[in-house]
């Protein structure tokens, strides 16, 4: 499987480590359930980028998660984190969602489901940690106007367009700035989401 998934290293770095790239994140030791998702994403359109649109569009099920399974054993060591140029206000903002969430909104705090390190959980929630403010911002602009689906019910696109662009510009700050000190999802439990997730349960490829 390393020499099938050579493609991948390109943009993804050795292993899935991840490059010092705004779009290219880190596949290594994500969920396999989270990364076999995304890649039939990919595949089936509900994920739009053309190039892992066009390289994903024949292969089957069995063969997505088996590539899952690949990344999701790995575990390089992390990239540092380049400095974030942010306001201690929006900092201290980002932080309280992250941790507390949105009351007003009726929005759970990102650890409520990504985990209290952020690291994620098994099997489909990924980490939070390693990435890039423009990314993650990206990725919920994304969600928000429909550019990324996910199995429903679709939580992280309620959570995407029910932040403002402020809340999503701290939230993204912040997880930015966060250390990266572990990599590796929390296994899974019985512990019940705060949202109705369809991307949680793994979807079981055809084998």
């Amino acid at each position: 499987m390393e020499a099938r998934v050579a493609a991948c290293v390109g943009c993804h770095g050795v292993a899935g480590r991840g490059v010092e790239n705004v779009y290219f994140p880190r596949l290594a030791g994500k969920p396999a359930g989270y990364l076999y998702n995304q890649l039939v994403a990919f595949r089936d359109g509900r994920r739009k980028y053309v190039p892992m649109n066009y390289l994903l569009a024949y292969l089957p099920d069995a063969y997505l998660f088996k590539m899952a399974e690949h990344f999701a054993a790995q575990n390089p060591p992390p990239l540092a984190q380049p400095p974030v140029k942010a306001s201690a206000q929006q900092l201290g903002e980002g932080q309280r969602i992250v941790t507390q969430g949105v009351p007003g909104k009726r929005l759970p705090a990102c650890a409520a489901c990504h985990g209290a390190d952020l690291a994620g959980r098994e099997p489909g929630i990924p980490g939070l940690l390693g990435l890039r403010a423009d990314y993650v911002s990206a990725q919920l602009g994304a969600w928000r106007y429909g550019v990324r689906t996910a199995l429903a019910p679709d939580c992280m696109q309620v959570v995407a367009s029910t932040l403002s662009e402020a809340e999503v510009a701290a939230v993204a700050a912040y997880l930015a700035s966060l250390p990266v000190t572990n990599v590796r999802p929390a296994k899974a439990s019985a512990a019940r989401l705060p949202l109705a997730c369809g991307s949680q349960p793994l979807q079981e490829a055809r084998r």
